[in-house]
């Protein structure tokens, strides 16, 4: 028997691969089918012109697909439904146990709602559909309804031209100023305060009147530190080298007496180290919320957990980084304000605030002072001041505030009292600064806890705490005129203005004229008084006893007595 080979074309290997094999088993034998129904079957898959027709569009895929989701989904709600009822319908089970009764008399009470149904629905499934209808409505209208505002674009930070006034230091570095209130030659009191974080010259006491400084007769120095603002950097600064900034800045404005001390929360480290490392050019210290070493060794463990709990963990966070990791802050810095574009100060300092300071934030004017501030403290465009102020408040500041004031043992010179300082009671006294310490402390700041203030006192019991009902962290020295009118009273008393120095020089030499007059004439009434009461010998001996103390003043009653002296020789 010949063999004989047959070659396909691809269309019919295509049409042998999806068309019915032709085996159909009749139960007489397996029969295979005619040519013409082979023929037939094959049509139904190659066209007129031999190309390929599907039978099954895309649009009907996709709708078996979808038709058969919708069942799979259908009957995964059946199967969650009989789980819920063989839980909640069982009376063995937690749920029913738990909440049954008081399921039961709830719905016993809110069974009249049931009247409000059709009679052929099942208060069990209307219910539920009732109220998930109307959570979804309430959800559309509140989208709806809620104002839409466009999205503002963050504003662009600004570099002003330079326009600060600068002295140079002993070690050549230059530090910026800025001053209100009265002239050096009028003022009655000199205040300098050194600038919180990501702050500047500018900020000094926020919102302080003109008129106010003149009333009191107040002239406010602030400056850049380091780095900050028009300010050099300082190559190796510490609290130290910040206190002998302040000292060399107080001289070359002029400050001939003592100056009082103004820090505000970060600023607050500044002015704790001038009053240890330059307490002598003090009058005082006025503080708001200043800043501790969250890390200080003289904190209990009560009193650090107290501080730590109120802030939020991206503050936990920088100060982590800043004692640990300090090089990482660069990152975060340049992400933020370093930017080149404007934010939100609770966002870029990690804060929680209060409510009061939320109020303030909002306040357009604080806006636009705390942004033209920011743009002054960026300047330089440099992180590394601003990660030199971070480390500095974590770590070892060089002395603890128990340093500041403190007692000592009372010791005289000589052997007598050291055997009695080794066997009784010594005397002891304080010893530091010893001026007045104001501190002004909100209780619902959340940037430094009240807590802060609390240590503070511990170690510094001399120091005045004024606590503050209801104030956060900026409401009560940020813009606030009456606020500020308390502080000048407090530390000042009455309001006497400015000097006035050609009066006052007057004044003093009226006074001293009339000092020198009222000498001469009580001296002759003495002359003569004695004259007619004591004898030609007695006179000459107190006449004497004058003569030698007039004489020592070098005044002209001394060359007169010398004349009188001998005319009674005579």
């Amino acid at each position: 028997m010949s063999e004989v080979t047959v070659t396909k074309s691809w269309r019919d290997e295509l049409a042998s691969l999806v068309e019915d094999t032709g085996i159909q088993y009749t139960g007489d034998g397996i029969g295979i089918p005619s040519a013409d129904a082979v023929e037939t079957k094959t049509r139904d898959f190659v066209g007129i012109e031999g190309d390929v027709v599907e039978t099954e569009s895309f649009k009907d895929q996709v709708k078996g697909f979808l038709k058969a989701s919708g069942e799979m989904l259908t009957e995964l709600a059946k199967g969650c439904r009989d789980i819920v009822q063989q839980s909640l319908g069982n009376e063995d089970s937690y749920v029913v146990k738990k909440f049954g009764g008081h399921w039961e008399k709830v719905s016993g009470k809110l069974s009249f709602m049931n009247e409000f149904l059709p009679e052929d629905r099942d208060p069990v499934h209307a219910w539920p559909v009732i109220f998930f209808v109307f959570t979804i409505a309430l959800a559309v209208l509140t989208v709806n309804t809620e104002p839409r505002s466009p999205k503002l674009l963050p504003k662009k930070v600004y570099i002003h031209p330079p326009s600060a006034t600068r002295i140079q230091l002993p070690d050549g570095r230059h530090l910026a100023y800025h001053e209100q209130g009265v002239p050096a030659d009028r003022a009655r009191f000199s205040l300098i305060a050194p600038h919180s974080f990501l702050s500047s010259r500018l900020a000094g006491i926020p919102g302080v009147k003109e008129s106010l400084l003149e009333e009191f007769g107040v002239r406010l120095v602030t400056y850049d530190l380091p780095g900050f603002g028009e300010s050099d950097p300082h190559p190796t600064r510490n609290l130290n080298s910040s206190a002998l900034d302040m000292s060399y800045l107080a001289d070359a404005v002029a400050v001939k007496d003592k100056f009082w001390v103004v820090g505000f929360s970060g600023g607050g480290m500044h002015a704790w180290a001038a009053l240890r490392y330059i307490a002598d050019r003090l009058a005082g210290a006025a503080m708001f919320a200043p800043i501790v070493n969250p890390y200080d060794s003289s904190m209990t463990k009560e009193e650090r957990h107290k501080t730590w709990e109120r802030w939020t963990s991206g503050r936990k966070l920088m100060y982590f980084l800043a004692r640990r990791f300090p090089s990482f802050l660069t990152y975060f810095y340049r992400r933020s304000f370093l930017s080149g574009k404007h934010g939100q100060l609770d966002q870029w300092l990690s804060l929680s605030l209060g409510k009061k300071d939320r109020t303030l934030l909002e306040q357009q004017g604080f806006e636009e002072f705390w942004q033209r501030d920011v743009e002054e403290s960026i300047r330089q465009a440099n992180p590394k001041p601003f990660k030199e102020e971070a480390v500095l408040q974590v770590s070892d500041w060089g002395f603890s505030l128990a340093d500041i004031q403190y007692q000592k043992k009372r010791q005289g010179k000589g052997i007598l009292p050291w055997l009695k300082s080794m066997y009784s009671q010594v005397e002891k006294e304080w010893t530091g600064f010893l001026g007045p310490i104001h501190i002004w402390q909100g209780m619902d700041d959340q940037v430094v806890p009240p807590s802060t203030t609390e240590f503070v006192h511990r170690l510094l019991p001399g120091a005045t705490v004024h606590k503050l009902p209801s104030e956060g962290h900026f409401s009560y020295f940020y813009f606030c005129d009456e606020c500020h009118r308390q502080i000048f009273s407090t530390l000042f008393g009455a309001s006497l203005g400015p000097l006035n120095t050609v009066l006052e020089l007057d004044q003093q030499s009226t006074q001293a004229d009339l000092d020198q007059n009222s000498t001469q004439a009580d001296l002759e009434e003495f002359h003569i008084t004695l004259h007619y009461a004591w004898s030609k010998e007695a006179y000459k001996l107190l006449l004497q006893f004058q003569l030698l103390d007039y004489d020592g003043a070098g005044g002209e009653c001394g060359s007169m007595s010398k004349v009188s002296a001998a005319e009674i020789e005579n």
